[in-house]
């Protein structure tokens, strides 16, 4: 049976089901995650968009077209950033939406971006703890 993840907004208004195998575990220090998050580095997840239902009572997130391929996503009363809708079609989620932050299947894997990161950022992709 596949894994549920669940997760929202700070105000709760946004809320998602994430369905399946988690994919593309990854952290991001591109300036376009830097500008979405506030942080010097996100952390991401991927499902295919038929994956994740919208379940809060706001619906879906609001969108801006960030990129040719993308849009980032948002709850439009709260401003959280929640991910990225990307045309592929895939959602990228960022890791700190969800509820249970801490699952070890949802470590990142690998990083994007890295030489954009500022120097005294440090990150560790060691394996979770037991």
């Amino acid at each position: 049976m596949a894994e549920t993840y669940l997760g929202g907004c700070l105000c709760g208004n946004v809320r998602f089901a994430a369905t399946g195998p988690a994919g593309s575990l990854h952290t991001c220090a591109c300036t376009m995650c830097q500008r979405h998050s506030g942080a010097p580095i996100t952390a991401w997840v991927e499902f295919p968009a038929q994956a994740v239902t919208w379940t809060g009572p706001g619906g879906a997130p609001r969108l801006w077209r960030s990129s040719a391929g993308s849009s980032r996503a948002f709850c439009g009363n709260c401003g959280s950033s929640l991910g990225a809708v990307d045309d592929a079609p895939v959602i990228a989620l960022l890791l700190g939406v969800f509820d249970q932050t801490g699952r070890a299947e949802l470590a990142p894997q690998s990083q994007s971006f890295r030489a954009q990161a500022p120097d005294w950022l440090h990150v560790d992709l060691a394996p979770p703890r037991p």
